[in-house]
């Protein structure tokens, strides 16, 4: 791994494909982008000593699901706290080199006890790869918790995602 950290510039850099190259792995652009920065990233550490990322997204009122979902009691979707964790673990396999695209390919169990007011002030999520598989299909398994304003509010067990270098048949 050759960097430990990104910003929010870095992490725009790698949603228009500029960081790992044509064909190989993307951040989604905002609004999907959701994260702001990766504090920590790590090819060893973390419950398994296979790697950990520390990243947070700042909350505003102004944030788009917030308008939306619902309207008279805006929350932000689990489902993007669930996306955040598939978009993290993908990032840890572009980082170790993995050639293709990232899709998520699962989870075995997402908890969720909490939720995400335009009142909190930051979601910060916490990915512990538990295996990575570096065959033909580059596979990252790995449990995460999503965390608002300290609390943790959701947690997900095997998280995989796949790089695939042909998403033609996928």
């Amino acid at each position: 791994m050759k960097q430990s950290s990104f910003t929010r510039e870095e992490l725009l850099s790698c949603a228009r494909g500029e960081m790992f190259g044509p064909g190989n792995s993307q951040l989604p652009a905002p609004n999907m982008l959701m994260m702001d920065r990766v504090l920590e990233i790590t090819e060893t550490g973390g419950a398994y000593n296979k790697g950990y990322i520390h990243a947070e997204l700042d909350i505003n009122p102004d944030l788009w699901f917030f308008d939306c979902h619902f309207i008279g009691d805006p929350v932000m979707p689990g489902c993007l706290g669930l996306d955040a964790m598939w978009q993290l673990t993908g990032f840890f396999l572009a980082c170790l080199g993995g050639p293709g695209r990232g899709r998520a390919l699962g989870v075995g169990e997402v908890k969720f006890t909490g939720q995400i007011l335009p009142t909190a002030k930051k979601v910060t999520y916490h990915i512990d790869m538990k295996r990575v598989l570096k065959r033909s299909l580059y596979m990252g398994i790995a449990d995460g918790r999503v965390e608002v304003d300290g609390k943790t509010i959701y947690t997900a067990k095997d998280l995989k995602v796949g790089l695939f270098t042909d998403t033609s048949t996928f």
